[in-house]
């Protein structure tokens, strides 16, 4: 399956980090032998004919250095099963995954061992905390393994538990920790290894809501920080939205659509995405870019907004004045002007608020 892919990190040119092609996984009789030879991918019918479930079906993505990707789906969608293949937690029936350049279905076990240990950062819903270890020595843990001298290895455990928030906390057990406290551990474990790439399978669904948005506010501190390369798995549009630079959707194995947040709910590809994002409040996911206007010489601009911004952060201060703001890029130059008019109609359901 084809699925246009919106431009990484929004054209900023940014290299890809992690790129996987024609990724498949069947599960049933002969299925390492059911796609040889063939011209055309099979589709759902022909796997169920023969007897095989396709948990990934022929999948493409590619993720830039430094981006949050999200990866999300309905429960059965594929969308763990996609996590662990490009992890090679499990084996890919066919396809390419390519690391740094290098295709990791190509890399023997003891060299995906080594990357796993030095290269990758894995957190999931499961806390997996060891009881009987301390919080700075769980934190370390990963770095015994890797034969670090002790001194070196309880120093880097003290320098991330300290980024994740924990600082005190190093002596404490994990059933004397908060749920957000135990995978705050989990985070810090995983960041010990300085990994490349951070593969996180639904982190934060195990957790009250307020103490999920609380560590979906630090994932994104961290991120700010440190500027990982990360696949975050999640069936929550509105955890999605919040946290992604672009999102594929999944369907029954297959990604169907790869974009922005306000690229999903502006432009569905199909009807599923559509539902899909239906409920989404487009205040939260539209920039001002989307709506801002060209300059006109006649209007009186009183404030300035950011083209990045999102329009429910601003929409406030455009209504109340009831006059046009600048909008200005990154870099502060003066790129469009932004109304209270069309921000009203996209609030109240009139229309989609775009500019045209």
């Amino acid at each position: 399956m084809a699925v246009a892919q919106s431009t990484l990190r929004g054209g900023t040119g940014h290299p890809v980090k992690l790129s996987c092609r024609h990724v498949w996984k069947l599960f049933g009789p002969n299925a390492e032998t059911f796609l040889d030879g063939r011209g055309t991918p099979p589709d759902a019918e022909a796997l169920a004919a023969a007897g095989l479930v396709g948990a990934v079906r022929d999948v493409s993505i590619d993720v830039a250095e430094g981006e949050i990707f999200i990866v999300m789906g309905l429960s059965g969608s594929g969308k763990s099963t996609l996590l662990r293949c490009l992890s090679r937690l499990i084996e890919p029936t066919a396809g390419e995954v390519v690391f740094e350049g290098r295709d990791l279905l190509k890399a023997g076990e003891r060299e995906m061992i080594d990357i796993r240990r030095h290269k990758m950062g894995m957190v999931f819903q499961n806390f997996a905390l060891l009881p009987h270890l301390s919080v700075l020595d769980n934190v370390a843990f990963p770095l015994a393994i890797q034969g670090i001298p002790k001194a070196k290895r309880l120093a880097r455990a003290h320098e991330v538990i300290e980024l994740v928030g924990l600082k005190g906390r190093e002596l404490s057990f994990p059933r004397q920790l908060s749920g957000g406290q135990q995978q705050r551990v989990g985070i810090a474990r995983s960041l010990a290894v300085g990994p490349e790439l951070w593969f996180l399978d639904e982190p934060f669904s195990a957790l009250d809501p307020l103490i999920r948005r609380e560590m979906q506010t630090e994932l994104q501190r961290l991120q700010g920080v440190l500027k990982k390369t990360i696949i975050f798995i999640t069936h929550d549009f509105d955890e999605a939205i919040r946290l992604a630079d672009r999102i594929a959707i999944m369907k029954d194995g297959a990604v169907i659509q790869i974009g922005t947040p306000e690229e999903l709910v502006l432009h569905p590809a199909t009807d599923y995405v559509a539902e899909f994002t239906r409920d989404v409040q487009r205040s939260k996911v539209m920039s001002v870019r989307s709506m801002m206007q060209p300059l006109d010489s006649a209007h009186t601009l009183i404030g300035q907004v950011r083209d990045t911004d999102k329009i429910g952060a601003v929409a406030g201060r455009i209504i109340e004045t009831g006059k046009p703001f600048a909008v200005i890029d990154d870099e502060g130059r003066l790129v469009g002007e932004i109304a209270p008019g069309p921000i009203l109609d996209m609030l109240l359901g009139r229309g989609n608020g775009a500019a045209s």
